[in-house]
């Protein structure tokens, strides 16, 4: 396959049911792409003549990620659809009822993997059980703080922006707004990410507290 596009760096971030399989950024290049139960196929936003030239896409950006980070994933092909249907990554597989759902930007793709073009920067998001959550949490918030002093942070949908209540942020839970206020009892690098029963989890955010 000829490949006329340079590629791109995305943020990709795989969310399971219990854990994030995987969250950093990755240089991802429109490709073939092989699975056990799909076989190899173009994987480069051609598929059903979605673009007239080659490009990074949304399930490249899952095949180099696994190639790097040393996961499993599987899929099959659809010859109607000319694309991959995702049925596991890492250890979390779909069910009769749960199924792998792909956003870019917080917004489900209007087309398969495959035909889903990435640009520089997009936040790639594959997440477990998709199609019964509510919300896909976004977390944002300041990335220093001081030991000792209020800081705050926000909890919101992705898809909308609406502030979302009752997420947890390690022992804090958002109010009505969204916000959560934290104070830090010890300086360091910490990690924090918001989660909500009924919701998929958010972005993580590290912040280093002096």
């Amino acid at each position: 396959m000829t490949n006329a596009d340079p590629g791109t760096t995305v943020k990709i971030r795989i969310e399971g049911q219990n854990n994030t399989i995987y969250e950093s950024t990755i240089f991802t290049l429109g490709r073939n792409v092989t699975t056990k139960s799909g076989g190899t196929h173009p994987c480069d936003g051609t598929n059903l003549n979605s673009y007239p030239t080659p490009g990074p896409t949304a399930t490249s950006t899952l095949a180099d990620t696994a190639d790097r980070a040393h996961f499993t994933w599987d899929g099959t092909f659809s010859s109607q659809y000319d694309d991959f249907f995702i049925t596991h990554i890492g250890k979390e597989q779909q069910t009769t009822t749960q199924f792998w759902g792909i956003l870019v930007n917080f917004n489900y793709t209007k087309a398969g993997g495959c035909q889903t073009r990435v640009q520089l920067n997009d936040e790639v998001l594959f997440a477990f059980d998709a199609f019964n959550k509510q919300y896909f949490l976004k977390l944002t918030g300041p990335l220093t703080a001081r030991r000792g002093s209020k800081t705050i942070f926000t909890v919101t949908d992705g898809s909308t922006g609406a502030p979302i209540s009752g997420a947890k942020v390690g022992r804090y839970i958002s109010d009505s707004n969204g916000k959560v206020k934290i104070i830090f009892k010890t300086t360091g690098q910490k990690r924090l990410k918001a989660e909500r029963n009924d919701s998929i989890r958010s972005n993580t955010i590290y912040v280093e507290v002096n």
